[in-house]
Order: structure tokens, then sequence, then C-alpha cells
């Protein structure tokens, strides 16, 4: 693959995976059945300032980059693209997507959002373009503080589920399995989507579960 080819390749993944991240995200609000850590928290922010959850998402996402300054993170395209596209996307979704009732829809919405997040990870990481704003503060805090990715990674998410929850964000069976199947979901995707190999380089290809490395929208 050419240059230019490769390029495209990766830019189209970027945005791809941005935008199913977000319509995934929508599928989780739309089956009532618990979001991913991060949006229970948008959610419940969400519910007390009277603006949509990707609105919230993105005001998050732009907060939390503006930590990055004291924790010296290097932004890349993808992490402003993060900031700006997944909340579009995610409002989108909402407003295109109705309410279900009954558990076999449910529970198909929440598998779907599952499945397709990971999908969409795969695509976004895969691209090389930078983390998200919240994989960067995690990483940043791992680097000023000494602790593992693991118990930071940790620490944050109870943080915001906790008080995404207090907020009136949702929580139920699908944050659970959400927290229990991404990982190998995006490792899975990883390698489905991984690069070809670059002139004189070699591809990445993800060996092992992806450390620190999971979208956070």
């Amino acid at each position: 693959m050419s240059t230019r080819g490769r390029l495209a390749r990766r830019l189209t993944q970027l945005y791809v995976g941005l935008a199913l991240y977000g319509a995934s995200s929508a599928l989780l609000v739309q089956s009532g059945l618990g979001l991913e850590p991060w949006n229970v928290l948008h959610q419940g922010l969400a519910e007390r300032m009277g603006l949509s959850i990707g609105v919230v998402l993105t005001i998050v996402g732009a907060a939390v980059l503006l930590a990055w300054i004291p924790l010296r993170q290097r932004p890349g395209l993808g992490t402003i693209s993060n900031v700006l596209v997944i909340g579009m996307a995610m409002d989108a979704t909402l407003a295109l997507v109705p309410e279900v009732h009954g558990w076999v829809p449910r529970v198909s919405l929440m598998l779907a959002g599952i499945v397709l997040n990971g999908a969409a990870t795969g695509l976004y990481i895969a691209a090389r373009f930078g983390p998200g704003p919240r994989d960067g503060l995690m990483t940043g805090l791992h680097q000023l503080t000494g602790v593992s990715i693991r118990l930071v990674r940790t620490g944050i998410e109870l943080t915001v589920v906790a008080t995404g929850f207090t907020l009136g964000g949702t929580i139920g069976v699908g944050t659970l399995l959400y927290a229990l199947s991404i990982g190998p979901l995006a490792q899975l995707f990883l390698r489905v989507f991984a690069l070809p190999s670059a002139p004189g380089g070699s591809t990445v290809v993800a060996t092992a579960q992806p450390r620190g490395a999971i979208l956070r929208p």
C-alpha cells in the first residue's frame, strides 16, 4: 500500500471508528440496561444540566483534555477528533433510534451496542492517531504517580460511575457486561483492523489485551 493510500485508510478508520463509537453508546442509552462508565457520568450530568448527553460528552472531553496540560500529555489528531465527533454521532443516533420496550428489543440493543463499541474501538486505535482524552488522563496520572495503569484506570472509572450514578446515570447489566467484554472485543477487532505493513516497517498487531488503550467517550 502506498503512503497516500495508507494515510487515507488511517483517516477513514479514525472517523468511521469515532462515529460508530458514538452510535454504539447511543444504542446502550436506548436499551436502558446500563452504560459504559464514563457515559454513566455524562448521562447524570446531562440530566442535571438540561443538555443532551452528546453535548455533555463533548464538554467533559474538552475539560479532561485541559487536564493534560499539567500532566504533560500531547494530543494527536485522534484526541481532538474524539472530543468533536463522538458526541455529535451519539446525539444524531439518539435522534434516529426510538426508545424500545420489552426485554427482547432492549437486550438486542444492548448487545449490538457492546459489540459495535468493540469494533469502533478497534478501528479507532488501529488508526494510531493518538489516544482519547480520558486515556491520556489515565496514562498521565500513571506517569505522575507511578501507580499502575490498572489501578489508575480502576480508580478513575469507579469514581466516574459512582458520581454519575449519584447524579442519575444508568447502571445495570449492560455496565457489567461492557466491563467484562470490551477488552476481548477490542483485542479481536484490533487484529481485524490492523494496518498492513508499511514500507520498511512492520504493522503493529496487538498480541495482548491493550493496556490503557480502550477508547473512552
